[in-house]
């Protein structure tokens, strides 16, 4: 039987920047058994706050953690778009490459 593909979804979370944020939304995924597939977060606007963006699969789910991420009192705006994971891809390259050149230092 061949393996259930869903579609990738990408999320794109503006966060108040500080500590344990990224604990607090990785916990939200944990808990509930929603795997996340890639991750990305970065500061923005002079540190003050970051993106997150998060790649996850499609699923019934998706919708409740979505309300439910927008709950947590960092979290200041949640959008949502399809993915194809191509922008991940390309990070996943560049690291590669960094990994390769730095290997041995």
């Amino acid at each position: 039987m061949a393996p259930d593909v869903r579609p990738l979804v990408a999320l794109r979370l503006t966060v108040n920047n500080h500590p344990g944020v990224m604990s607090h939304v990785c916990g939200l995924f944990a808990r509930r058994a929603f795997n996340v597939e890639a991750i990305l977060c970065t500061p923005v606007n002079g540190g003050q706050v970051s993106r997150i963006w998060l790649l996850v699969n499609e699923d019934e789910r998706l919708e409740q953690m979505v309300r439910q991420v927008r709950k947590l009192h960092d979290v200041l705006d949640v959008r949502r778009r399809p993915a194809g994971g191509e922008g991940f891809a390309r990070l996943a390259e560049c690291m590669a490459a960094w990994e390769r050149e730095t290997a041995g230092q």
